[in-house]
């Protein structure tokens, strides 16, 4: 459909008709701007882990309630020296030779939260300890840096 005809060549309106052709061509390809799974359960992942972050004097600590994971469910990771990657998964239980559930209420799921470290945290530093089915993540912060002393020039006479 041509909107000249209508008298509609508003840059706005040419802009709407190039979106609605590009919507026409993608019709067909499934692909087109579609995230993928993991990045879909990945991002529930996400929105689903609340956290709570603290500020100490020498440290942050990160907190994050995992109950029900055993210790090999839950993972403590540095990516790139700088963003914190805490994450876990709650997996279903075997079924056990001549037991069925009568109900099932609680969820397999994925925990997972990407926190970015501020300039002055010691990556080196970082301890994770798991309490009550709450995991707590200390960094430790870097020592401020001293200040420079000023540098005394000689001043020679000539």
């Amino acid at each position: 459909m041509d909107l000249r005809v209508m008298g509609l060549e508003s840059p706005l309106f040419h802009t709407l008709h190039h979106m609605m052709d590009l919507s026409d061509d993608a019709a067909g390809d499934k692909a087109y701007n579609a995230p993928t799974r993991s990045y879909v359960r990945d991002a529930k992942a996400m929105a689903a882990t609340p956290a709570d972050v603290k500020e100490y004097p020498n440290s942050y600590v990160f907190e994050i309630d995992m109950p029900g994971l055993k210790s090999g469910d839950r993972k403590v990771q540095l990516q790139d020296d700088h963003v914190l990657l805490i994450s876990g998964e709650r997996k279903r239980e075997e079924e056990k030779e001549g037991a069925k559930y009568v109900r099932m209420e609680r969820r397999v799921e994925k925990f997972m939260r990407k926190f970015v470290l501020p300039e002055n945290a010691n990556s080196d530093a970082i301890s994770a300890m798991c309490q009550d089915g709450v995991l707590s993540v200390t960094v430790q912060k870097l020592p401020p840096p001293q200040p420079k002393k000023p540098k005394t020039i000689e001043v020679k006479v000539a």
